[in-house]
């Protein structure tokens, strides 16, 4: 058998060989939308991606909105999932995967117009050598234009051996 391929490893490639194509960051965008259609539902764009850290932009249109004209909570809870995945898994050792198993979010002020999404992960250095599942938790803010935090997501990842 030939060796492990981190689902991460692949997505950065990918994205590392269209960012620099003209349109090539849309491209990359639709594409991990079919991967995952149900985050690929808000519309967001990748801006920015390595290992251990996302950079999303999600338009605010029609589609994202609720009855009081600001992006609804759960974009923007899916959002901050999204961005806390992309960042945590373009990170990971082909050995590991992790799964989310829960998630935490505050929201602080009303989204309105394009907001920004953005996601440090820090891994702890042993993981190479994990053997059983551990919890880790990652962080997402996002800002409106003006660069205020409209909200604040936690999410739990449960990493373990492939």
């Amino acid at each position: 058998m030939g060796a492990k391929i981190a689902v991460g490893e692949t997505v950065l490639k990918r994205w590392r060989f269209l960012s620099r194509l003209p349109g090539g960051r849309c491209v990359f965008s639709l594409a991990l939308a079919r991967m995952v259609p149900y985050s690929g539902s808000i519309g967001a764009r990748i801006v920015t991606l390595e290992p251990g850290y996302a950079r999303i932009e999600l338009p605010d249109r029609r589609r994202v909105r609720n009855h009081l004209a600001c992006i609804h909570a759960i974009a923007l809870a899916n959002l901050g999932e999204l961005t806390s995945g992309l960042a945590m898994m373009v990170a990971l050792p082909a050995s590991l995967r992790g799964i989310v198993t829960g998630l935490h979010i505050d929201y602080l002020k009303k989204a309105r117009g394009t907001l920004i999404a953005e996601s440090r992960s820090c891994l702890p250095d042993q993981l190479a050598e994990l053997h059983e599942d551990i919890d880790f938790k990652v962080t997402a803010e996002i800002r409106d234009g003006d660069d205020d935090i409209v909200a604040r997501t936690e999410v739990s990842w449960r990493l373990g051996p492939v």
